[in-house]
């Protein structure tokens, strides 16, 4: 082994999965796609509730629709510079900087739980990980909505350029039984992103 090869093995994972490399372009491109299904997710919980946004990026589109309708929002993410735009617009939202799966905001206890464009960027022990810690955060009766493809299926992110797995519909629901929610629905958003809606038992 080179010791080019030593450093590589070496190098700490990136908490961010890519997104701290490419912050400035994702803020630059993001788009309003998925802000509807957000708006549409919104009236299923209780108003005015509690929400936290995990991988909440900048806080464009999602967090901004939540907040239009009157929620109070949270935002947890592992890029230091997408965090930092987030706390510039929403400077009243609670912000941690940290790893979705390892969260110490899941300490809390939320009506609402959020994740669009990210639980497919995580290895599938952390998916089920973070799976796991949104169960034990949600209040009875709160609802988890996160976007990944229906069917299994693995491919390179073109933004990150990491590889990217949804573990299916039926994976999915496994794991959520196995945290306490279960599949009430789901969404499709103009972009053809596909949205799991689960609530808590």
């Amino acid at each position: 082994m080179t010791p080019h090869d030593r450093s590589a093995k070496n190098k700490p994972e990136d908490p961010s999965g890519g997104w701290e490399a490419i912050a400035a372009d994702f803020l630059a491109a993001r788009s309003a796609i998925g802000s509807g299904v957000v708006k549409q997710w919104a009236k299923t919980l209780r108003p005015g509730g509690d929400i936290v946004d995990i991988g909440c990026g900048a806080g464009v589109p999602v967090s901004l629709a939540l907040i239009e309708e009157g929620f109070a929002v949270s935002g947890v993410d592992a890029s230091p510079t997408l965090l930092s735009a987030f706390q510039l617009r929403f400077p009243d939202g609670p912000t941690a900087c940290e790893a979705a799966q390892d969260s110490a905001f899941f300490d809390r206890q939320f009506d609402g739980a959020i994740a669009v464009g990210l639980m497919f960027l995580l290895t599938e022990a952390h998916q089920q990980k973070l799976i796991e810690r949104v169960g034990q955060a949600l209040k009875p009766g709160g609802r988890f909505l996160f976007s990944a493809p229906r069917e299994r299926c693995e491919w390179q992110d073109l933004q990150t350029g990491r590889r990217s797995v949804s573990l299916g519909e039926a994976a999915y629901q496994r794991l959520l039984a196995a945290a306490g929610m279960h599949l009430v629905g789901s969404y499709v958003d103009e972009g053809d992103n596909y949205y799991f809606n689960a609530a808590s038992s």
